[in-house]
């Protein structure tokens, strides 16, 4: 009878959910549904679990499967050597832990020649059982027996005995264990320059000669040393206390005081060093590695979750400025929707320096277009046109913002770009992506492959296969908390949409081109290959304006319409006066709506909803000035208070721009008058602060700040 572990008991166990809960969870999974739908729609399933405490069970299940899936293999391949026991079938079956499955398969694992194959093959086995037994005996007598054509002397029978044992001990699973034991208490990451590559190397200086306990050591410097081992510039190692190590392991396999036990003794130190020290070496140098990436990309991942949720301007009418020195800047205006209406470029700085003319055609374009804001680019001559426009005198309130164009170029130069925008050339698509990432930073930032927007740590060196995996998760989150409207909305946009994708995204825009705007959510299931998962799935984050249903633009999903038409009902009044109404809502008694479909999780949704429809949950755009005596690292002096803005957070501090096109780093023990964990518990991404100059290397171009002491 196969032994087999449900999917239930093990995400359970592991997360400490109820069971009930991951059940109704895996089911909802297994039917397609999408984390953002499950945790916004599902909650009197799962608990009201949030979309981090989705993910983590999904992301248990994805591990169960892929243990189940290694099981098969295993099993099928060791069946193909004829070893396959019912007692070896059941350990196998009964294993929840990926690094015991290894352990178990060892054995068996298809390996090269190695020197105990090859001692098998000269029909030494027996002798490496007789010592293993360690029995009183003469050990030179015994070996004598083994002697032939392949063995000429009795050292070289023992040897080849020692190897096989040395083999058993390596794949020995209690004793592999007990090395783990000892690696997990004692274990230290040691890094040593390379021979011939200290000057080559040089910015890797802090680990030539380094050492630091592996449970202590923090991602950013794990990654920065296998940085620095695959660029070919450091020597990395784990050293462990060998002497505990091997000692327990000899206490294990030497059990008598006899010749036979002291081969087996020189046999286990043997195993030690060379085959079992440098493979779980190497599974601790691994794991750490994981842990460090999982460490960065979870970093990462917050970072872009807080950009993608800045600020919006809104539907504003927008001027872009991308600004240039030489080659002049940049300049095109949008409409409320985007669109770009026109485009030319001005030449205000160095060497042109036509400011009275770049400044008329600029005051001009605000009129003319009657723009509410103007946004500028924080890279090249962005500071000098800050100051620029903030001297021109506007016939109507233009309010100025500074942009970051991280990963601009990339989207300017890419195919969304040009299929946007065919007929202009790169530094337009870029103006365009400026100005449009003030009026809706995360309608635009879905274009930009994450990895280009610069707000990771060494996210190129971290496992690209769940980098990918765990932003696109952020994404697909983000735009679901915000919701989209479905008719202003670009492909790229509704790709991330739960349920939607890449072919569902493109149809819908077809369909829009084709009949024009939809009129309401039911029309949605006119577009082609959208099926009832799909709508079920999509509906509730699509938002439709001015449909004759209020609901529709709404996060009320059409699954729930009957439940407020039931209570608008109930309160004498039509759906429409019931929305935005926030004391009829007060009158709501959510107990009598409640059945076996809908809790009151959900309700109490429903009536946030209605209380509140359509809030978006960013909060308005401001506007934020650099000091104006700053304008360079030439300007910066110890001692200086100055307002910056946070354009990067990683494990070790942040980032700060304080207008000097050269970011500051205020360390984590600079962000505040106690212990700091977590950098993103003090700061979030692009937050307005006030920061003291610690430190400025102008030689490195390195600018020390601090928060604390500001």
């Amino acid at each position: 009878m196969e032994y087999c572990i449900d999917p239930v008991v093990f995400v359970a166990g592991q997360s400490g959910r109820d069971s009930r809960h991951v059940s109704n969870l895996l089911r909802l999974l297994d039917g397609g549904a999408t984390i953002p739908f499950i945790a916004r729609y599902r909650k009197e399933m799962t608990g009201s679990m949030d979309e981090v405490e989705v993910g983590a069970v999904k992301e248990l299940y994805e591990q169960f499967k892929e243990l189940e899936r290694r099981k098969k293999t295993v099993l099928e391949a060791i069946a193909q050597q004829g070893a396959l026991t019912p007692e070896l079938r059941r350990q196998v079956e009964a294993c929840r832990d990926g690094r015991a499955l290894e352990d178990i398969y060892l054995p068996y694992k298809p390996k090269r020649q190695t020197r105990a194959m090859k001692a098998k093959a000269k029909g030494l086995e027996p002798l490496a059982d007789w010592l293993t037994r360690q029995e009183a005996g003469d050990v030179e007598e015994r070996a004598g027996r083994f002697l032939g054509d392949e063995v000429e002397t009795v050292e070289a029978a023992l040897q080849g005995a020692r190897d096989i044992i040395a083999e058993r001990v390596n794949e020995n699973e209690r004793a592999r264990d007990m090395v783990r034991k000892v690696f997990e208490r004692t274990a230290r990451v040691v890094s040593k320059v390379a021979k011939g590559k200290e000057a080559e190397g040089e910015k890797y200086a802090d680990y030539f000669d380094y050492g630091e306990a592996l449970r202590r050591c923090p991602s950013h410097r794990m990654l920065a040393i296998r940085r620095g081992e695959r660029e070919g510039f450091l020597r990395v190692a784990l050293a462990v206390d060998d002497e505990e190590a091997v000692g327990k392991l000899r206490k294990y396999f030497v059990k008598v005081s006899c010749w036979a036990a002291a081969q087996v003794a020189l046999a286990v130190e043997d195993g030690y060093k060379r085959l079992l020290f440098p493979s779980i070496e190497s599974e601790f140098l691994q794991s750490a590695k994981e842990k460090a990436d999982g460490e960065a990309i979870k970093v990462f991942a917050e970072n872009l979750r807080q950009l993608l949720l800045a600020p919006p301007l809104g539907n504003k009418r927008v001027v872009g400025i991308d600004p240039g020195f030489r080659t002049g800047c940049k300049v095109v205006c949008l409409d409320e929707t985007g669109n770009l209406l026109h485009n030319e470029t001005i030449f205000p700085h160095p060497p042109q320096n036509e400011r009275k003319q770049a400044g008329a055609k600029l005051v001009n374009l605000t009129r003319m277009y009657r723009a509410d804001a103007i946004a500028i680019g924080n890279g090249t001559a962005g500071r000098e046109t800050e100051l620029f426009v903030q001297h021109l005198r506007f016939d109507r309130d233009v309010r100025v913002f500074v942009v970051s164009e991280s990963g601009a170029s990339v989207y300017s130069a890419s195919k969304i770009a040009r299929e946007e925008f065919p007929q202009y050339d790169v530094t337009v698509r870029g103006a365009v992506s400026i100005a449009r990432r003030l009026m809706d930073p995360l309608a635009e930032l879905v274009k930009i492959d994450p990895k280009s927007i610069g707000v990771g740590q060494y996210q190129h060196d971290v496992d690209q296969t769940r980098l990918k995996e765990a932003l696109d998760r952020v994404v697909e989150s983000c735009v679901n908390k915000v919701g989209v409207n479905v008719n202003t909305a670009s492909k790229y946009l509704l790709t991330y949409v739960s349920g939607l994708g890449p072919t569902l995204a493109e149809n819908m825009v077809e369909y829009i081109r084709e009949n024009g705007p939809f009129r309401s959510r039911a029309e949605l299931r006119k577009v082609k290959r959208m099926g009832e998962k799909a709508f079920e799935q999509c509906a509730g984050f699509l938002r439709i304006e001015g449909a004759e249903n209020p609901l529709d633009n709404s996060s009320v999903h059409p699954e729930s319409y009957a439940v407020v038409e039931r209570m608008a009902a109930d309160l004498g009044m039509p759906v429409g006066e019931l929305i935005g109404n926030a004391a009829a809502c007060d009158r709501v008694e959510l107990a009598r709506y409640v059945d076996d479909r809908v809790g009151l999780p959900t309700l109490q949704d429903i009536l946030d909803e209605l209380r509140k429809p359509g809030r978006d949950p960013r909060s308005p755009a401001k506007v934020f000035s650099f000091a104006d005596n700053v304008h360079s690292i030439d300007d910066l002096a110890e001692g200086m208070i100055l307002p910056g803005i946070v354009t990067n957070i990683t494990a070790f501090g942040v980032f700060v721009d304080v207008g000097v096109k050269q970011d500051g780093l205020v360390h984590i023990s600079e962000l505040a008058d106690r212990y700091v964990a977590n950098p993103a518990d003090v700061v979030s991404l692009h937050q307005h602060v006030t920061v003291k100059v610690l430190q400025v290397d102008k030689g490195r171009r390195r600018v020390s700040l601090s928060m604390k002491q500001a």
